[in-house]
């Protein structure tokens, strides 16, 4: 008897502990409820910061796109070596799509959160199909559900037409939809979403551009309906960007607190060379100068004290130059102020560049000067408005109005050309300049797309096979190989033959 009351006090006693237990360790701060609005967040900024996981990962795209160098090692983004993609990892986020729509509170907040989850889907199959070609698009994220685990992959083609799909239906349900919570981007703003899905659709048109004659995409008819018909970004302020602040884990990616990175980064000539010909006062809000010109007797403001070696040097000659302390590296504002400036993902400008294309093609009627001129305003602006304006930051040499409207623009090189071959590269060079660490691989995408400005290529630091040549793709991620090979090694032989990364997708072909 005395055993059992012995039993029974203890599992009181634990009962009693474990309730106590859990009213201990629950956050009275904290939410226990999921919602549609913390699921858009996590989306949002999971398709965000993917590329910010560390200092040196936010430089690497920077690298391949030939904006700077890396003087610590030879890096592989630097002397163009693409090995496997890791992006495939990057679908899982997608499973919170469902949820975040089934806990919607009202039918009208269900339609805005059924065409975020349109628009967040066609953001990460547009970005995993530019590296890769096919990819799993129909059946992707099916095994909750569906219990597809071994996905068929799509052709890259019906995977374009995926992403026009979902485009128009998140256009079409923002437009039913109300202002929603969980947006750290637009507030949750209905209206500034339908332009950034509509002038996102014009960035997959304009990608589309060899593929003008395919009837089942009509990329002409798509874009000149968009322009003429449908909301689009107005101004800087619908920039599709994050915004950084003096917070824990929400500092700007490069910022110098806990960076062990910044003293290896180096601008490259491909960048410093571009802007000291045009005379473009940009240089001095990207980059310092080289330390040696001004201990020589060289101004800060003065174009010859910026210079930077060819990033496609040996790595040796990289060592020398770090050695030598004589070149430029990136401007302090982005390593002293913690909020730096905002990252976008796609811009204001960078529309104003796609429609002046458009315009030179003959897809839109507008004028594509203007389209021209006023992509150069909108970058030089943005650049502008977030820099503090303090001589460290841009070497008394601002940029204001009357330079960029009565200096810049009426440049003879900056002025917009006659010729069609000309305006082309005059518009790939200005769309190039304004993406200095912003969006992730675009630089490189468009280089691709376009071959211009030109990348210097050298076979003797080249570590692409061959070495004449900068490649063109990702190949697939062993984890595809490895779980889903029957499915992967279809879609490599229908495309390359091989797993190449020098092979032209579909996209690049004409």
């Amino acid at each position: 008897m005395y055993r059992q009351y012995i039993s029974i006090f203890l599992t009181v006693l634990l009962l009693a502990s474990c309730s106590k237990f859990d009213e201990i360790n629950t956050d009275p701060t904290r939410t226990t409820k999921v919602t549609s609005a913390m699921l858009a967040t996590t989306l949002l900024l999971d398709m965000t910061r993917t590329t910010f996981k560390t200092n040196t990962d936010f430089m690497r795209p920077n690298m391949l796109a030939k904006y700077t160098c890396w003087s610590s090692s030879a890096n592989d983004e630097q002397y163009n070596r693409l090995s496997r993609t890791e992006y495939f990892d990057r679908l899982v986020v997608l499973n919170n799509i469902d949820k975040m729509i089934a806990l919607a509170t009202s039918e009208e907040l269900k339609n805005s959160y059924t065409a975020l989850g349109h628009l967040v889907r066609a953001w990460r199959f547009f970005e995993l199909t530019m590296q890769v070609g096919d990819v799993p698009y129909s059946q992707a994220i099916k095994g909750e559900d569906s219990h597809i685990i071994k996905p068929a992959y799509d052709s890259q083609k019906d995977v374009f037409l995926g992403i026009l799909s979902e485009l128009d239906k998140a256009d079409e349900l923002f437009g039913k939809g109300v202002d929603f919570a969980g947006d750290p981007i637009y507030g949750g703003k209905v209206t500034q979403w339908r332009k950034m899905v509509n002038t996102f659709q014009l960035k997959v048109l304009t990608n589309l551009f060899r593929k003008t004659a395919d009837t089942d995409l009509n990329v002409k008819s798509r874009f000149q309906k968009i322009v003429s018909s449908m909301p689009i970004m107005q101004s800087n302020d619908d920039n599709f960007q994050l915004r950084f602040y003096d917070k824990t884990g929400e500092k700007y990616p490069f910022y110098k607190e806990n960076n062990q990175s910044y003293v290896y980064i180096m601008l490259s000539s491909v960048i410093i060379d571009s802007l000291k010909t045009l005379k473009d006062r940009r240089l001095f809000y990207y980059g310092k100068p080289s330390p040696v010109k001004i201990q020589g007797g060289m101004l800060v403001s003065d174009w010859n004290a910026y210079t930077a070696p060819n990033p496609s040097a040996s790595y040796s000659v990289i060592s020398q130059v770090a050695g030598s302390r004589d070149y430029s590296t990136i401007n302090d504002r982005y390593l002293e102020l913690p909020s730096g400036e905002p990252v976008f993902l796609l811009s204001y400008a960078e529309m104003k560049f796609m429609l002046a294309e458009a315009a030179v093609r003959g897809w839109v009627t507008g004028n594509a000067a203007d389209y021209y001129n006023d992509a150069i305003i909108a970058a030089m602006k943005f650049t502008v408005d977030n820099t503090i304006n303090d001589p460290a930051y841009h070497h008394n040499m601002p940029i204001t109005d009357d330079y960029v409207r009565n200096v810049y623009l009426k440049q003879p090189a900056v002025v917009f050309a006659t010729n069609t071959d000309q305006r082309l590269k005059q518009i790939f060079l200005q769309q190039y300049l304004s993406n200095f660490l912003q969006h992730p691989f675009n630089a490189y995408f468009e280089y691709r797309r376009v071959g211009y400005p030109v990348f210097p290529i050298n076979p003797a630091s080249n570590m692409n096979i061959p070495s004449d040549r900068i490649p063109v793709r990702w190949m697939y991620p062993q984890k595809e190989l490895d779980y889903n090979g029957v499915e992967v090694n279809k879609a490599i032989q229908r495309q390359y033959g091989s797993d190449n990364v020098n092979a032209l997708m579909w996209i690049l072909k004409d």
